[in-house]
């Protein structure tokens, strides 16, 4: 079964910090673009970052730049999403989703998502 799964969530004081990891399940990631995008309650969901395959380019919204970083290490078939400074606002579930081409292409996998939650 093609899958990706996320971990690494939590609960975490604001400025506080978290580690999201992205790995796949029957597939390779290192031959996709790899993005993730978080939805809170009554929300759409939205995108965060997203990483070519080669991890050479990379882009965040503007709500997260300066916050958190995007990485990749294909020797491990593993996607990062590096969360610091966090805000309560940073609540959502995050999801990773696979791009075949490149960031701006279409998704065709989507993780099963990973709470996050920033409260004091």
């Amino acid at each position: 079964q093609l899958q990706l799964v996320e971990s690494g969530g939590g609960l975490v004081q604001p400025g506080g910090s978290l580690r999201l990891s992205c790995a796949a399940s029957g597939f390779t990631l290192d031959y996709f673009a790899i993005g993730w995008f978080r939805q809170a309650p009554g929300t759409e969901r939205e995108g965060v970052s997203c990483i070519s395959r080669s991890g050479g380019s990379t882009n965040y919204a503007d709500s997260v730049k300066g916050r958190f970083t995007i990485s990749r290490d294909n020797a491990k078939h593993t996607v990062y999403l590096q969360m610091n400074s966090l805000k309560p606002e940073d609540t959502a579930v995050y999801y990773c989703a696979a791009k075949p081409m490149r960031c701006t292409g279409p998704t065709h996998y989507w993780g099963q998502g990973t709470q996050v939650t920033v409260s004091s």
